[in-house]
């Protein structure tokens, strides 16, 4: 076999004993062999054509007798000729034996045979019909075009075979066996992206048998899933909701391919982040069926243990789930599923109120839905009710995120001589600190009232300057000792206060620029103001000159980063 591979890729001899073995054998190992090995041997055609298109058929026939093997071998592998490019290949590598003026019969029948190896190519390959007709010179006729008939007639004819099964139920006479199922399945696997084959594919993700086991091969499924997340085939919700509800591992896959996006860049904005969640399919399928949701929001739970509360984990989970409830107000017009069942472990009452949308509820009835909000949360975590304990609760309350910075709101432009509200003092603190004990929270508390004190008396005031603001906030904003959540929950504060103060528009970069001592609480910064504008849309608030404000912060300080962290 050396001196016969004399002039071809080195590894001519490996691909001549890789075809012997998978034209013997089909079993499942060989047919994992051949998908495992593909594109390598794709490219192993790539170079062999390079070397014989440089000859004639006789000087090929004399020096590589084998070569008649391995071509025929690979005509008629079906994995070979499904995958890329690899028929057009084939089809090149054969022209290079065909005799334009045979001189005698042993070319004669060579040509025969070439010219029936590329017929069946042509016919069960998709090719475009120009591409089909650059071979009828080659091959002395037009070649029949057996593809529309053929391939989709076949994918037709399964499709239609799989729903009757599907409808005929336990009557065996017309039942698929499970076993033809599985199998079509694994034949599925390297074949599914080309676009003839999706409604096999999706007839198959939405099959129902009657058996006690999946009958389905998780190769199958995997290879569906990666070629969703790839972006390689189209399918409807409804089957990649089958997808995901047959096979958890696609689901957490998918999942964590959605959390590398998160993270994997930082100062992801929230219109990057939703486009991320539509494109997933996540929100919609969740509102579809109630296990999507449950796995999805573990997931965020988990993430959000291990990352000790990451803003990109948290902006994302607040994405997904306005885009969640969106879907779910389209899907469960009738009501498919009790919400108990997306949340089964939290109060119900609790879930009413926070799934309300503060754009349904009037401005002037904001404050009153707060202090319920409050009130129930706290009795659930202080008073220990029965709907766990701090962590689930604000892991509740943080799905919902947008009610935490209308408190903020509401206490900074409340009267400068009212009191403010326990109840909101409370939430503000909890949301900002869920592990801090009762004695902690209630440290908090003072803290942000006596801030809230110095803010609502500057609210109105025509001139301010930074150091106005130092003097309320109580201690340098470029470095004071509270504790890191105190610390975050005043600079929160004093950011609300620099959108919404008349005054405060004009000495918010210089406040700005005095807060953000370090990278962390740049992206802090940048992070609150994206949330903001986000938030503000979905409220559709008409403050025009915070809105302005807010968007030139938020792009000079994006301008200011790292130009590979900047993701728009």
């Amino acid at each position: 076999m050396a001196e016969d591979s004399a002039g071809l890729p080195s590894n001519y001899q490996f691909w001549m004993q890789k075809l012997s073995v998978w034209t013997q054998a089909s079993t499942l190992e060989t047919q994992r062999d051949i998908c495992l090995h593909l594109p390598q041997f794709q490219e192993f055609l790539r170079r062999m054509y390079e070397t014989l298109k440089e000859m004639d058929s006789n000087a090929i026939i004399e020096r590589f007798p084998t070569i008649c093997q391995l071509l025929a071998k690979s005509c008629w592998s079906p994995f070979i000729l499904a995958y890329d490019e690899s028929p057009k290949i084939l089809i090149w590598c054969l022209c290079c034996l065909i005799k334009k003026d045979p001189q005698n019969s042993r070319e004669s029948k060579l040509n025969s045979w070439t010219r029936r190896l590329l017929s069946h190519i042509v016919s069960t390959s998709r090719f475009d019909i120009k591409e089909v007709g650059l071979f009828n010179q080659v091959l002395g006729y037009a070649p029949t075009d057996y593809y529309p008939g053929l391939l989709k007639n076949m994918v037709l004819s399964l499709v239609s075979e799989l729903r009757e099964n599907h409808l005929n139920g336990f009557s065996s006479q017309r039942r698929m066996s499970p076993e033809r199922v599985r199998s079509l399945s694994r034949i599925c696997v390297p074949l599914l992206t080309l676009p003839d084959f999706e409604p096999l594919v999706e007839a198959l993700l939405t099959y129902h048998g009657h058996e006690p086991q999946e009958v389905l091969c998780p190769e199958f499924f995997d290879a569906v899933n990666e070629a969703f997340l790839l972006k390689k085939i189209s399918l409807p919700t409804s089957a990649i909701l089958c997808l995901w509800l047959r096979h958890l591992p696609s689901l957490e896959n998918t999942m964590l391919h959605l959390l590398e996006k998160l993270i994997s860049s930082e100062r992801n904005s929230l219109r990057r982040i939703k486009c991320f969640m539509k494109d997933s399919l996540l929100p919609e399928a969740a509102a579809c069926h109630p296990a999507i949701f449950r796995v999805v929001d573990e997931i965020f739970r988990s993430a959000l243990l291990e990352t000790d509360g990451a803003p990109e984990v948290l902006a994302g989970l607040q994405v997904f789930t306005r885009c969640f409830v969106e879907a779910l107000e389209k899907e469960n017009k009738q009501l498919k599923f009790a919400l108990k069942t997306y949340f089964p472990y939290a109060s119900p009452a609790l879930v009413m109120v926070l799934l309300q949308h503060p754009k349904d509820i009037p401005q002037g009835l904001w404050h009153q839905s707060l202090k319920h909000i409050s009130e129930m949360l706290k009795e659930i975590v202080e008073d220990h009710g029965s709907y766990g304990g701090p962590f689930e609760s604000w892991f509740l309350f943080v799905h919902f995120g947008g009610w935490a910075d209308i408190t903020a709101e509401q206490l900074l432009m409340s009267e400068a001589e009212a009191e403010p509200p326990e109840a909101l003092l409370w939430l503000l603190a909890f949301s900002c600190s869920p592990g801090a004990g009762h004695q902690q929270r209630a440290r908090t508390m003072v803290e942000v009232k006596t801030v809230l004190g110095c803010l609502t008396k500057l609210f109105r005031s025509p001139a301010l300057s930074a150091r106005d603001l130092q003097a309320a906030a109580g201690e340098n904003l470029g470095g004071d000792p509270r504790p890191p959540a105190c610390q975050q929950l005043v600079r929160r504060l004093l950011l609300h206060f620099l959108l919404w103060a008349p005054g405060g528009h004009t000495i918010a970069r210089e406040v700005i620029t005095l807060m953000a001592q370090t990278d962390a609480i740049m992206n802090e910064i940048i992070g609150f103001l994206d949330y903001t504008l986000y938030r503000w849309d979905h409220l559709c608030v008409e403050a025009h000159r915070s809105r302005k404000l807010a968007r030139e912060l938020l792009t000079e300080l994006r301008e200011q980063a790292l130009p590979g962290q900047v993701n728009q």
